[in-house]
């Protein structure tokens, strides 16, 4: 044999030794090739994988870090119109609680198409974060957009014994209980969520703070509808808002509106099982709130212990007004269409006399069935300051079983049937005192 002969040999000797050693390391397959991203003018962008920052993604290591790293570069990028911050698919990133600050240099996209899995419960939790898990603060023209999964692991907060009725023999026990929220963002423009799943968060799974200009679309909210105070998207002091094309089952509201937000448009959503779609709660400890300009539409609420609601505290003060709930399918829902101005979470709620105001609410085309443990329409309006201008137009709500019809119930409303309803809502007070 040759000596090109004998080298040959002993490369593929080496080359098969090679092989066998890497594969009896059991190393961590590479992560795969980064996806090509391009900006509406189809320019390629820049992107930063987390774990070309030192990410590992097995669900055990702490990966704060490596985002904060990744986060920090994409943000300050100079030089070119947006970046992409890649959490990329197979890989399950443990990452604990931190803030993702802007204002950042370029538009950033986060692209999570993998797991975002938080610690688990709050034995895990820094003692000085428990409010929110993930928050950003000061980005505007963000995108958190993908394919992937945002886990809040939720259940070891749910069973607290200051959760309700998860004390000793069902009871509700005293004590610090703020749990986080798993996506807040805070002071932001431009903002965008699309394609994500939300999963278990420990308190709400979205949450808008003093935000404008905010679309979430085609996401997916999922927790047991036993879990306590996980709203799917709540948005407070938030204005120009669109929530469309989603799926929301959860143990609270599946889209909740708070104080000092207008301009909302949520459509195309399917809740269910929840509380349903509430404007509120506004006017706890005599606070002011002021909502204008509200529509829900073209959705479907089933087995919900709501489906529209507007619920106040005594006590409160402001409006809420020019709200339209119109094309809404219900499915055995218990209290299809409520106004609630005695809102209260105890029994011992005092009377008071003060009320954040409701007037010029439209409710057409709401069609489907309720729970009989309720009546399906109540208006349970201030004393001081009833309900005006309530208007429904082809409203029919009939029982999910049996034949027997409940009364609407109304007090201190005012409005009119502009067609024919079922069942009547002959409660409604025609006209002010005194007009």
């Amino acid at each position: 044999m040759s000596f090109a002969s004998h080298l040959y040999v002993l490369f593929l000797i080496l080359l098969s030794s090679s092989s066998r050693l890497t594969h009896s390391m059991n190393l961590s397959p590479s992560p795969a090739p980064n996806p090509s991203y391009y900006d509406d003018n189809n320019n390629a962008l820049t992107v930063f994988d987390v774990t070309s920052f030192g990410a590992i993604g097995d669900c055990r290591t702490d990966d704060t870090s490596a985002f904060k790293m990744a986060w920090d570069t994409a943000c300050m990028t100079t030089g070119v119109d947006s970046t992409v911050l890649l959490v990329p698919y197979t890989f399950c990133f443990l990452v604990k609680p931190t803030s993702f600050n802007g204002p950042c240099r370029t538009r950033l996209t986060l692209q999570i198409d993998g797991v975002i899995l938080s610690p688990d419960g709050p034995k895990s939790w820094p003692w000085n974060f428990k409010r929110q898990w993930l928050m950003f603060y000061r980005v505007d023209g963000l995108s958190i957009q993908g394919s992937g999964l945002i886990n809040g692991r939720g259940q070891k907060w749910w069973d607290l014994p200051c959760k309700p009725h998860k004390g000793v023999n069902g009871t509700t026990q005293p004590g610090p209980c703020d749990s986080p929220v798993a996506i807040r963002i805070f002071q932001s423009s431009e903002v965008k969520i699309k394609g994500l799943t939300f999963k278990n968060s420990a308190q709400f799974h979205v949450r808008f703070d003093n935000c404008y200009d905010v679309v979430v679309d085609s996401v997916t909210i999922n927790a047991p509808a036993s879990s306590p105070n996980t709203d799917g998207i709540h948005i407070e002091n938030t204005h120009t808002v669109q929530i469309r094309n989603s799926v929301i089952s959860n143990g609270d509201d599946c889209v909740s509106i708070g104080a000092g937000c207008f301009n909302v448009d949520i459509k195309n959503i399917t809740c269910g099982p929840s509380h349903g779609i509430s404007i509120g709660s506004l006017g706890v400890h005599n606070s002011s709130a002021w909502v204008s300009n509200i529509t829900v539409t073209n959705s479907t609420i089933w087995n919900s212990d709501n489906g529209v609601r507007i619920k106040t505290w005594q006590g409160g003060s402001g409006l809420v007004s020019r709200v339209v709930f119109r094309n809404i399918l219900m499915v055995n829902v218990r209290n299809p269409i409520m106004i609630d101005q005695y809102y209260c979470q105890t029994k011992n709620c005092a009377n008071q006399t003060s009320a954040v105001i409701i007037s010029d609410i439209l409710y057409a085309n709401i069609k489907g069935s309720y729970d009989l443990r309720s009546p399906p329409i109540h208006f349970g309006c201030s004393d001081s300051f009833p309900c005006t201008n309530l208007r429904l137009d082809d409203v029919d709500l009939f029982p999910y079983k049996g034949q027997l019809f409940e009364n609407p119930f109304c007090w201190n409303a005012y409005g009119s049937m502009q067609t024919i309803t079922v069942p009547p809502v002959t409660c409604l007070l025609e006209a002010l005192p005194g007009c």
